[in-house]
């Protein structure tokens, strides 16, 4: 800390000290001009020197003062760069414009003046680009990866080498130079692509940004008309149009300010947080989904290490899993065992040990620092329950701060999730061998099967066929309906995290919450809210339900529906002739537990024609797998909705799950619960009475 304070101490000075002896060195020189004619007097080397010296002390000074903004309040850095860079560019136009009246209402035309006005319009305008140039380069390397950054590395050395054309005194508009320079204009280009900070803005907040960019690009307007003005005057003993790096990191700020505007404005009617934020949920919820369809130990750890490595872009990883007082890796990520053990001998001297650590600079700790490790960042995240440590996970990156709050968030779900995953393998385990556990697991077989309705209201305005099976003695699918009235039926669908009978008591209260609520006759985004808020209050932590609901209504010819993290419903549409899914919003019940879940759920309403089919289905069906280990996948399920839409409800089913047994061979040990429903509407002028 005292190094930085020390030199932007030094830059401060230097700044202030080159730019007075640049302005005392044109100000004789125009004076000898104005004395003696046109004979300029001044050293261009001199003055070459000193413009050098200038940008890059106010350039140094910017990048280390850039450095301490952090954080993922963008409109903050947009506000900074505005009200200490922008702000130049309008007291540059007071300047100029006092400058016009003093010449023109008291007819004193002095060079000198003239000088001073543009000496100090030169200083705000290197003010202002450095400003601009250094927090362009926060918000361009948010999200960063090592190619980014190299990337980025690359054009601040190539940028910075331009100065030299300006202090050997070349002309970088000869032939020789200026395709170099348009090669870096096009690298400027390829660099302002960079654009995903945009994406976290709000839509009052990419208001907001607007007019900040509109701002910070009128600022970039002035300047260049200002200095374009002056170019090639005879009345100028400098030319700072000649200067080659002004131009290209004008260019540079001007380009990104732009780009930034024009994906702000087209996103804007689009835009919201929640957008990104779900899809973060959404993420987590398939690979939390596919990490309970382990049927071991070993299977969790490896869909955990996989998807960790995936979500967190690590360069290197490792995994320790805890056998009694042994330590065993079991997985390993481009990292030698040496370095492993290097690694493990450092933190223990640091005491640092089987607890949640995060170091997103390994430099600027000495001890990792004499390792010579390849890795600058670092996060440890122990799988451990109140009672039990199963393993300790180790994951690097080649860059500093490689891990960011919402990346270890989503790491720190996917730990928690395999300590209940693991919890409830282990307590199967154990309790398969208790005969009172097989028991009751009949009993609470039984109960399941009760709750799912064997058949369901057959009508002249649409057909339903239904399949489902459990993984396991009892499993956690469910699916249900109530009749509204005579034209309206109410049909619900769910996955209940986890297996066995608190499954299936979760399923109970979830069929209980459904009648209770839906005898209020609400729509689906009011009976999801609800439920969420009943379902915090009997629910584990570590539990939710994802589920969707249908209201079909004959007489509106539609129906509306909502989800909550269930699998996106597949439809054939018979007047389109096209078969699609619905993508639709929807986080699932009890992940969020207060009034902010109400923000997390859409409703839609469409129209149905005859001959229509829908397929609703749990994620058993498109996640299983074959003896190869190929997912079923949803484009399969829509492709086979594609070669028999035109077959009765019952006739599509059986040829999905035909289609579905021959794809995984055996039926003995499936790994998910599998529920599939089809709806068809048939061509009818009214339902029966």
């Amino acid at each position: 800390m005292l190094y930085r304070t020390n030199a932007k101490s030094l830059f401060v000075t230097a700044a202030i000290v080159s730019w007075s002896l640049l302005l005392a060195n044109v100000l004789l020189a125009a004076e000898s001009m104005r004395q003696e004619g046109a004979v300029k007097l001044s050293i261009p080397y001199i003055n070459n020197l000193l413009i050098v010296v200038f940008i890059l002390s106010v350039f140094a000074y910017q990048r280390q003062s850039a450095d301490n903004l952090k954080g993922i309040d963008f409109i903050s850095y947009l506000w900074n760069l505005f009200a200490k860079a922008g702000i130049a560019a309008y007291l540059s136009v007071a300047l100029f414009l006092g400058y016009r009246m003093v010449v023109n209402y008291t007819d004193v035309d002095s060079p000198l003046l003239l000088h001073m006005v543009y000496q100090v319009n030169f200083g705000l305008l290197v003010l202002f680009l450095a400003k601009a140039f250094y927090i362009w380069r926060q918000l361009l390397l948010y999200h960063k990866n090592r190619f980014l950054q190299i990337a980025w590395d690359w054009y601040e050395l190539l940028l910075f080498a331009t100065l030299l054309l300006t202090l050997l005194n070349f002309n970088y508009t000869s032939y020789i130079f200026l395709p170099l320079l348009v090669l870096i204009g096009c690298y400027t280009l390829f660099l302002c692509t960079n654009l995903k900070w945009v994406a976290y803005l709000t839509f009052n907040k990419k208001g907001r940004s607007l007019v900040l960019l509109s701002a910070i690009l009128l600022g970039c307007y002035i300047f260049a008309n200002f200095f374009y003005g002056f170019a090639d005057s005879p009345q100028l003993v400098i030319d700072y149009a000649d200067v080659a790096f002004l131009l290209l990191a004008m260019l540079f700020v001007c380009t990104y300010t732009l780009a930034a505007f024009l994906v702000a404005l087209f996103s804007l009617p689009t835009s919201s947080v929640f957008e990104q934020k779900s899809e973060d949920l959404l993420n987590f919820q398939r690979l939390s989904q596919s990490i309970q369809q382990g049927q071991s130990e070993k299977q969790v750890y490896d869909m955990l290490f996989d998807s960790t490595i995936k979500a967190s872009d690590a360069s290197a990883a490792w995994f320790e899993k805890m056998k009694k007082e042994d330590v065993e890796i079991t997985h390993m990520l481009t990292i030698e065992q040496e370095q492993v053990e290097r690694i493990r001998h450092l933190l223990l001297a640091y005491n640092i040990q089987n607890i949640d650590y995060i170091n997103n600079n390994l430099d600027r700790n000495p001890g990792f620092r004499d390792l010579t490790l390849p890795w600058k960042s670092l996060i440890i995240l122990p799988i451990k329950s109140k009672k039990h440590l199963f393993g300790v996970l180790y994951l690097l990156k080649d860059i500093e701060q490689g891990f960011d709050r919402e990346t270890v968030n989503v790491l720190r779900t996917f730990t928690n999730q395999t300590i209940l995953t693991i919890e409830n393998l282990r307590l199967v385990s154990e309790s398969l061998q208790n005969e009172r556990y097989k028991e009751e697991l009949k009993i609470a077989s039984v109960v399941q099967d009760s709750l799912i309705p064997k058949t369901f209201p057959s009508d002249s305005w649409f057909e339903i066929a239904t399949h489902s099976r459990a993984a396991k003695e009892v499993g956690g699918d469910f699916y249900d309906f109530l009749q509204l009235s005579e034209s309206r039926i109410a049909i619900i669908i769910g996955d209940v995290s986890g297996k066995g009978i608190s499954a299936a008591f979760h399923m109970a209260q979830m069929k209980g919450i459904f009648h209770g609520l839906m005898q209020q006759d609400m729509p689906p985004s009011e009976f999801m809210k609800q439920a969420n808020s009943a379902l915090s209050r009997c629910l584990e932590k570590t539990s939710f339900i994802t589920s969707a609901l249908y209201i079909i209504d004959y007489r509106m010819k539609g129906f509306m529906f909502a989800r909550a993290g269930h699998c996106h419903t597949l439809y054939y549409n018979s007047m389109m002739d096209d078969t699609f899914y619905f993508q639709t919003d929807g986080l699932g019940l009890g992940i969020i537990r207060d009034k902010s879940y109400n923000n997390h759920v859409r409703e839609m309403y469409y129209d149905y024609n005859p001959t229509d089919v829908m397929v609703i289905y749990t994620d058993g069906i498109v996640e299983a797998r074959s003896p190869t280990n190929e997912e079923y996948s949803e484009e399969r399920l829509r492709y086979m909705l594609t070669q028999t839409y035109h077959l009765e409800a019952e006739d599509i089913k059986c040829a999905i799950i035909n289609d579905l047994e021959e794809f995984t061979g055996s039926t003995d040990n499936l790994y998910d619960d599998q529920t599939l429903l089809v709806i068809k509407f048939k061509a009818t002028t009214q339902p029966n009475e």
